[in-house]
């Protein structure tokens, strides 16, 4: 048996805003995405990958090693060992 049934539509898939990105030809998703980053550093954002402290090449000693979102004033709330 053959269904009538149409496919779905990408609104249906995917929402409104994901559908109109989706429409896009690969050159308008590039300019739209160059003017996402414009904004994004306009709104302070910054290209600076985050630090990870796991690598034996961390060093914590350098300025502005530490992630954004942490803060200097920050204090250590347990110094001993838990027993």
């Amino acid at each position: 048996m053959v269904s009538d049934s149409k496919p779905p539509t990408p609104e249906e898939l995917v929402g409104e805003e994901w559908a109109c990105w989706y429409r896009m030809t690969p050159i308008e998703r590039w300019q739209a995405s160059s003017n996402l980053w414009q904004t994004y550093l306009t709104l302070g954002g910054a290209l600076d990958p985050e630090p990870d402290t796991q690598s034996p090449f961390f060093d914590g000693s350098v300025k502005g090693a530490l992630s954004a979102h942490v803060r200097p004033s920050l204090r250590v709330l347990r110094s001993r060992r838990v027993r």
